[in-house]
């Protein structure tokens, strides 16, 4: 993800398996800090689903939090 601060507004969803591919269920649109403060309260199953998304930017929320 490009340099962000933590007060960037961003997308976060979890994009699930499904048998036509699977959707895209938005938990949460705000601040960069809550999305991943609200991340890290997620299931381990549900956090390799997880990604976060800015105006210009997709990231997934493992790659981020593993940094």
């Amino acid at each position: 993800m490009r340099s962000t601060s933590d007060s960037t507004s961003v997308r976060l969803y979890h994009l699930s398996d499904g048998p036509d591919g699977g959707a895209a269920e938005t938990l949460f649109y705000g601040p960069l800090a809550d999305a991943l403060a609200m991340a890290a309260q997620q299931s381990d199953e549900v956090q390799e689903g997880l990604f976060l998304a800015t105006d210009n930017d997709v990231v997934a929320y493992l790659d981020l939090a593993a940094d």
